[in-house]
């Protein structure tokens, strides 16, 4: 007699995480709540049952790809098998009776501080109509995660939300405040990542420095460092999102000491005219950045130092602009990260005076990128005839391409490598042969390390 057939033929599901690395992480989070409610997951939109885009909403061009995004994963209600539209993150913290009313396809909205709540969500749109359940911005998610990153790398998020309160920013308002994870939490995490073969952590937060601020009273990062490079076969950390008010001279020494810690800091500073800082409402200026980023060059003269500006934040000036591109010569920074200021209702600085022409922003935003061009083309330079280190993340026909320690995925260049045997995972030693703007080129000169 043939087996009978289930009863309930199994469901499919598909994440859409469109935004930062930290909206990816709950993203994750996600997908291994999807496995453990039963769901089987594909990465074929049309071919899913269930559809959840997770949004980011941190300026204008982010929203509209949330928003054309959407609208895509609704045609599959009528071209796919989809079932159920569900909208999760920060576009959905922020706008959720908006998009609900403009696309009735969406069958459920969840805010930033409900992902936790999203099986309860999918089995209670059988019975509604349209589940809008959006709080409290924040909350921090624990649990499983199904990693979605190259083999051997995985984000570690340290805190949730935001203190700050810069002028042109709205994080607060969609992430809640700062939330520390609990220490042990975080290692305990690291400690599974790394059983489970990721050689690489990548330390994020929205305030990455302020971590442990909120839940011991004090900035915890460095401790929370030294516990995490004790983990056996753990070979590489990485630090993304460090506020420069809190990079301590303690901070500093450890990253210099422990060989783990990748000498790359990504530092977002987003002007250097001290006029145009106060107004945003950064705490630092011109003159404490420009002694830290002397500091961080004498004590780690290798370092890859990475920073992010806002072009024609309102009433900046040509001499205001004049003036971050002669600091930004001055500093010589690896990489530089930019955007043109997208006003944000809600935040202080969409009241200001003095809102800078779009014309004028995008071609500040291209005279900068120019002028930084030319910096890391020069500093990408200096390495060659070295030695470095290589994780190789993809194999092809020629080699191999992988990151060097100066090279963060997704924003920064790659490494590409000569040499047989690679495999995805390994790293291998690479003399550097050439270098240009963003990437580098070179050799294997060693037999894989495990």
């Amino acid at each position: 007699m043939a087996e009978r057939k289930h009863l309930v033929e199994q469901k499919t599901a598909s994440v859409i995480s469109l935004g930062c690395a930290k909206n990816l992480v709950d993203s994750e989070h996600m997908l291994a709540t999807l496995i453990e409610e039963g769901y089987k997951l594909t990465a074929d939109p049309k071919e899913a049952d269930i559809l959840v885009v997770n949004t980011c909403a941190f300026i204008t061009d982010a929203q509209q790809e949330a928003i054309d995004t959407i609208l895509e994963m609704a045609q599959y209600k009528t071209h796919g098998k989809c079932k159920k539209l569900i909208v999760t993150g920060c576009l959905a913290q922020r706008y959720a009776k908006d998009i609900a009313c403009e696309i009735p396809e969406i069958d459920a909205v969840l805010g930033t501080n409900e992902l936790k709540h999203l099986p309860e969500i999918i089995r209670q749109v059988d019975k509604d109509s349209t589940v809008i359940r959006v709080g409290a911005p924040g909350g921090v998610l624990e649990g499983n995660r199904l990693l979605t990153t190259p083999i051997g790398t995985a984000y570690l998020k340290l805190a949730e939300g935001c203190h700050n309160h810069c002028a042109y920013c709205v994080i607060p308002q969609l992430r809640g405040p700062l939330t520390s994870r609990p220490e042990e939490n975080i290692v305990k995490e690291a400690q599974h990542l790394v059983n489970l073969e990721v050689k690489e952590l990548i330390l994020i937060a929205q305030d990455t420095t302020s971590y442990g601020l909120d839940l011991y009273g004090e900035c915890r990062l460095p401790n929370l460092l030294r516990k995490l490079c004790k983990i056996n076969n753990l070979k590489w950390i990485r630090l993304l999102y460090l506020y420069p008010e809190h990079i301590t001279n303690d901070l500093l020494n450890v990253i210099a000491e422990e060989p783990k810690i990748c000498r790359y800091l990504d530092i977002p500073v987003q002007h250097f005219s001290n006029r145009i800082l106060k107004s945003m409402g950064r705490k630092s200026r011109q003159k404490t950045l420009m002694n830290l980023f002397a500091k961080i060059r004498k004590l780690l003269p290798d370092a890859a130092i990475r920073t992010t500006f806002i072009v024609g934040f309102p009433g900046e000036t040509d001499a205001d602009f004049e003036e971050l591109l002669h600091c930004m010569r001055q500093a010589q920074l690896d990489w530089v990260g930019a955007f043109a200021y997208s006003p944000q209702q809600g935040t202080p600085a969409y009241m200001l005076p003095n809102q800078v022409p779009n014309e004028v922003k995008q071609e500040r935003l291209q005279r900068l990128l120019q002028c930084q061009q030319s910096i890391s083309r020069e500093r990408n330079q200096t390495w060659v005839g070295k030695q470095l280190s290589v994780f190789i993340e993809g194999v092809t026909r020629q080699g191999g391409v992988g990151r060097c320690f100066r090279q963060a995925p997704e924003v920064d260049g790659v490494t590409y490598v000569k040499g047989t045997h690679l495999t995805p995972g390994q790293f291998r030693e690479v003399i550097i042969e050439r270098a240009t703007t963003y990437d580098l080129k070179g050799r294997v000169i060693s037999e894989p390390t495990q």
